[in-house]
This record gives structure tokens, sequence and C-alpha cells, in this order.
């Protein structure tokens, strides 16, 4: 028999309704008492494990090789960083009239999450663009967020987060930084077994996930935090994120043509500096919003499909480029298949 597949027509990407999935058992059967108790314990055993992961998997001779190239890492980090929680802040001039303030500081928490790393590589491949540095750009911001994240959030969120504070920043860091690290230094020893069996690996990581957002929808249901939204502030939320997505994309696009990067760095530059990483921001959140997580992650959640939705038409578009057909840089076509497998949906 046939292994059945995803209908490549579909725009929706099937993790993507797994993720609304369980938003409806959590809305059906949310965790209770004992039970929430055991959901949050697991979920963050998880979100450690998955980070663990990261860091097995993460080669330091890749990470090394990309230093070289430090401009477009910058590039990056900077629209990542800065630009994107510039974009969140001047956004609070929305409430209340498209955005409520909930919503206000789930979209501020939007931008302040590090950039994906496997549909930034993905999508940079489909394109024909600086694969290797789109694996480093993704890796350094995902490294760099689960430090950066946090205390941006601390200082722009302040108590509206949901009480964030330095406990919550040291909870983020031993969380997720000493699991990586913890990665790095067996990736010896591990390394091997992880690359072999990083499809299976793979359903750890989309696993974990899942049970972040059932535990924080649990929380949010339990609470009554749902009956806070309206489908109009959920429409105004939509059309708020579909203009920052855009402006990312043009930014990215044409300000890294203004700095003097050739084709194939400006599409490892648009896809690594204009999207949002789901797998970093949901553990975060968690810890951050405690809560008020559910509101928190709902905006992440509708900008995760509106990038990979968007940004898959560019990247097609991108590869029937005249200037594709004979690349600028010697060694990116070879490389392109590095981290191009699987689905774009887990980040």
């Amino acid at each position: 028999m046939k292994r059945l597949r995803w209908p490549g027509w579909m725009p929706i990407d099937p993790y993507i309704l797994l993720l609304l999935g369980t938003v409806g058992l959590a809305a059906l059967l949310p965790a209770r008492g004992t039970g929430a108790d055991v959901a949050s314990g697991a979920s963050t055993g998880a979100i450690a494990f998955l980070f663990f992961l990261y860091g097995a998997r993460l080669s330091t001779r890749e990470a090394m090789d990309g230093v070289r190239h430090w401009r477009l890492h910058v590039t990056v980090l900077a629209c990542t960083f800065v630009v994107f929680p510039l974009l969140g802040l001047a956004s609070r001039g929305l409430v209340p009239v498209f955005l409520t303030d909930s919503l206000h500081q789930g979209l501020l928490f939007l931008t302040l999450v590090p950039s994906t790393i496997q549909s930034s590589i993905a999508f940079t491949s489909i394109a024909r663009g600086n694969v290797p540095a789109a694996i480093c750009a993704g890796s350094f911001s995902s490294l760099v967020g689960i430090v950066v994240t946090p205390l941006l959030a601390a200082a722009l969120l302040g108590g509206g987060g949901g009480g964030i504070s330095a406990d919550s920043v040291v909870e983020i860091v031993l969380q997720l930084l000493v699991p990586f690290v913890a990665g790095q230094l067996l990736r010896r020893w591990i390394g091997g077994f992880v690359a072999r069996h990083k499809k299976v690996l793979g359903l750890v990581d989309r696993g974990s996930i899942l049970l972040v957002v059932y535990t924080a929808f649990s929380e949010g249901m339990v609470r009554g935090i749902w009956h806070r939204v309206s489908p109009v502030r959920l429409a105004g939320l939509l059309v708020v994120e579909a203009v920052l997505l855009a402006v990312m994309l043009v930014l990215t696009w044409y300000g890294a043509k203004g700095l003097g990067f050739g084709r194939q760095d400006r599409i490892a530059i648009q896809f690594a500096g204009s999207k949002k990483s789901l797998a970093a921001g949901l553990p975060m959140a968690s810890v951050l919003f405690g809560a008020q997580a559910s509101l928190a992650v709902l905006p992440l959640m509708l900008f995760h499909q509106m990038q990979l939705m968007v940004c898959a038409v560019i990247a097609k578009r991108r590869s029937r480029d005249p200037e594709a057909v004979e690349p600028e840089a010697p060694d990116a076509p070879e490389r392109t298949a590095a981290g191009t497998g699987g689905r774009t949906g887990r980040e």
C-alpha cells in the first residue's frame, strides 16, 4: 500500500490541524486538579527534553562555519529582536479599536520570540538561497532567544505579562538553556543516534509542543479566560498580524538589498528574519504568563500558520526568478540538502 500523503494543494499544514484539535480537546476536557499538575509536570519535562535534542542536533562545526558570515547573522538578529519588538510596541496604538489589552500582550510577546530553524531552512532551499547561512541564522536566533526573549519580555511586558519577574527568567534559562548545553556536551556520543532517528525524535518534538498547548489552554478554560475574546477581536488580530508579516517581509528583502547582500543571502535573511518560532515561544509563554498563557500564545499560533502559507508562496516564486538559474555562491546549491527534510509546521 502506498503511504498516505497530505495533499500538496491544501494550504493548511496538518500539524496546525493537530494544534487546533488539541485546543478543542482542552476546551471539551480540560485538565483539572491532580490531572492539571501531572500535565504541567509532563509538559515541563517534555520541553526540557526537546531543547536537549536541539543541543544534540546542532553541529558545532556548522555553527563555527557560519560565524564568518557575521553580517548576515547580525542582520537577522536585529530583525528578530529589534525591528519586530519595535513594531510590537507601536501596535499599542491599536488598542482598543482592533485589539484588547490581553491580545496586545500576546502580540507583543510574539514579536519577542526567536526565529525558526526548520522552516527557514526549507523555504530558503526551495527559493535557492543560501541554505548554510539559514541553518546558522536560525540556530543562532534560537540560542540567543533563550536568554534575550525572557529579558525583553520582563522589560517590555512587565506586570501585564502575568507576573514576569527575575525568577521567571531564571526558570526559562534552567528549563531551556541548561538542557540545550547538556545536549551539546553529549553530542559527541549521542549525535549519531539523534541523526539516524531524526524522524522518530521529530515526533517527540511535535508531541512536546502539543502537550504544552493542551496544558496552557486547559488552564485558560478552567479560569474562564476565553470568554474575553470575541470573533470580532480575533478578526482584528488576524488583520494586524497580516500587516505585521507583510511589513517584515518587505523590510527584510529590500533592507538586505540596501545593505549590499546578494540574492542568495537576501533570501536567507527574508525567511529567517521575518518568522517566529512556535516551538520556542510556547514553553516560554507557559512560564512567563502562567494562567494567561492561552491568550498569550494565540497570536503566535495564528502568525505561525500565516507565515507558513505566505512564505511557501514566496519561496516557490523566488525559485522561478531568472537570477536563480545561476547561483551567486559556488557552495550554495551543493549544500541545499542540509536540513531540508521533513515538514515545516513544527516551528
